[in-house]
């Protein structure tokens, strides 16, 4: 069984989150600069059994497209073309930067920590993570 890889795209970072080899607890890995991404993943993916990637998928609250769908889109077609042998599943990210700011104040980060979207992206990779597992287990185990 290989690991799952969540990404919380954006246009100038992307938040990197991984399940364990069991795919039971998915951790905040890394953010990388947007340009740089498919670099990190073809090196991360060389090193570890990845067996498929997880993309947040931002939705408003009515179910419509909201402006970055086109990057994320083509990021997507990137993904397929590199990835041949993953899956590549769509998730949706809703509110999932507000929730990884909540976690951040709840876990006891200072506020220079909070304010890092380094931090804030990889988290909200985790949570979207967390979320396709939940889903993921309910529908399809």
């Amino acid at each position: 069984m290989g690991r799952i890889m969540a990404i919380d795209y954006g246009l100038k970072r992307v938040g990197l989150s991984v399940t364990d080899p069991l795919q039971i607890i998915a951790s905040p890995l890394t953010t990388v600069a947007a340009n740089d991404t498919l670099t990190f993943l073809q090196t991360y993916v060389k090193k570890e059994n990845v067996e498929a990637f997880v993309v947040g998928y931002p939705t408003d609250i009515k179910d419509k497209n909201t402006p970055i769908i086109v990057a994320i889109s083509q990021f997507i077609e990137l993904l397929q073309r590199n990835f041949p042998d993953q899956q590549i599943f769509q998730h949706d990210e809703r509110y999932t930067s507000k929730l990884a700011a909540a976690s951040l104040v709840e876990g006891g980060f200072k506020k220079k920590d909070r304010r890092n979207k380094e931090n804030l992206d990889k988290l909200s990779a985790t949570i979207i993570l967390q979320s396709f597992l939940s889903s993921y287990k309910r529908h399809y185990i």
